[in-house]
């Protein structure tokens, strides 16, 4: 089957890129504002290693207008970027309710925080992997409602529970991806073949 993406809606396009592109990470945001904003996205992916960066593709709300975590970017330049395990799944996946901008999701779904570095924001307690990121640039894609943004990492945050070895800086924890439109954990190692 060839699929011609001209001939599908946005909607249709998504479902198709969803169901194919996985697993996809979340990245669970917080930014400061108003208020503090935690918010989940999984159009999300490493970019580079020099310079160290994330991408994070941002849609707008239902009026128009930029959600949260884009808008507390541009202005603060400032995030965090914390990678979801099963802890954290319930509470992620409430915070991607819609809320007014007044509210803040780690008040209203009971989201307690740690502050880890000074001048970003803080951390939900007992995130193992949080990357701390100054907003570097916007992507203009023609036509499009969502604002791809990239995000230079600054510091990177482990639980020390989670490295099993640290010479190597070897990492064992369980996170949390998009699989189509459900959830799943990727705790199932696969040994990587010798190229001959």
């Amino acid at each position: 089957m060839l699929i011609d993406f001209e001939e599908k809606t946005p909607s249709e396009r998504y479902n198709l890129m969803a169901n194919s592109v996985i697993p996809r990470p979340i990245a669970w945001i917080v930014t400061e504002g108003e208020v503090l904003n935690i918010a989940p996205f999984s159009y999300f992916t490493p970019l580079s290693s020099q310079p160290a960066t994330l991408m994070v593709s941002i849609g707008h709300r239902t009026d128009g207008t930029p959600k949260d975590t884009l808008r507390n970017l541009r202005e603060s330049k400032k995030c965090v970027v914390c990678i979801v395990d099963e802890e954290h799944f319930e509470k992620m996946h409430f915070s991607s309710k819609g809320l007014d901008a007044s509210q803040s999701e780690l008040e209203v779904f009971n989201i307690p925080t740690q502050k880890c570095i000074e001048n970003f924001p803080p951390m939900p307690e007992g995130i193992n992997v949080a990357f701390f990121c100054e907003y570097l640039q916007e992507v203009e894609l023609k036509g499009s409602k969502t604002i791809p943004v990239i995000v230079e990492i600054k510091h990177l945050y482990l639980n020390n529970e989670i490295i099993s070895d640290e010479e190597k800086i070897t990492l064992s924890f369980s996170s949390i991806a998009r699989v189509g439109r459900e959830y799943a954990t990727l705790d199932k190692n696969i040994i990587t073949p010798d190229i001959p």
